[in-house]
């Protein structure tokens, strides 16, 4: 049932406004949690070793290339990614903010405080299927929210809409964009990255639903 959602379901804590900077205090603590639960995602893909995100591909290339932590590699990603918002009219919201902010400390501190990779391959495909399962839901949560996408959902809108062509198209592209570079860089593209690339949007999917039953937006 969860796969043939189509829109982000309303719920009370909502925000009526995606530009919204003085949400209600269950709207912002709900998009810091859905972050925090999608940053926790990504970092079990990296635990797994068998191939990373494709953002977090180009973040540890990067962090090779440049000495940086994940997380610090990330939130370079992001600011860059954030500026070329400007040529194609997009603004960000609060939860474009957050994004950058807690995305990037949320997996520095779980990729170099916790070790969850194991030598059974098995177990390290499992993590990497929960990761992109709990990616799902915190997207969905954090969506929900409606106080702005993250940088990457807002370039990929931001193209599309000056560009003319489909979500899924631009999105693919960039998507293979980031892996290249980053797999160039040194970053670990394997099984796992597929795992995550066509595994993402029924796990949103299902965050989004599991999340939209929570109850119905209630009137303001």
């Amino acid at each position: 049932m969860f796969l043939k959602i189509k829109n982000i379901p309303d719920v009370s804590w909502s925000s009526n406004n995606p530009l919204n900077f003085k949400p209600r205090l269950k709207t912002f603590v709900a998009l810091c949690l859905g972050l925090i639960i999608f940053g926790f995602g990504s970092s079990l893909l990296f635990h797994a070793t068998i191939g990373n995100s494709p953002w977090v591909v180009l973040a540890e290339g990067l962090s090779i290339k440049f000495n940086w932590s994940i997380g610090f590699s990330t939130f370079i990603c992001s600011i860059i990614v954030l500026s070329m918002w400007i040529p194609l009219g997009q603004k960000p919201g609060l939860g474009t903010i957050m994004n950058i902010i807690i995305i990037a400390g949320i997996l520095d501190l779980s990729i170099y405080q916790f070790d969850f990779s194991s030598n059974i391959f098995f177990i390290n495909f499992l993590t990497a299927l929960l990761g992109t399962i709990t990616v799902g839901v915190g997207s969905g949560i954090y969506l929900i929210a409606n106080l702005g996408s993250g940088p990457r959902d807002g370039l990929m809108t931001g193209l599309q809409k000056k560009y003319g062509y489909t979500i899924a198209s631009v999105r693919t592209s960039i998507e293979v964009t980031v892996v290249l570079l980053g797999w160039f860089l040194g970053g670990t593209v394997g099984i796992g990255t597929l795992i995550f690339a066509f595994g993402i949007g029924p796990a949103v999917a299902f965050g989004l639903y599991l999340i939209g039953l929570t109850n119905k937006k209630a009137p303001l």
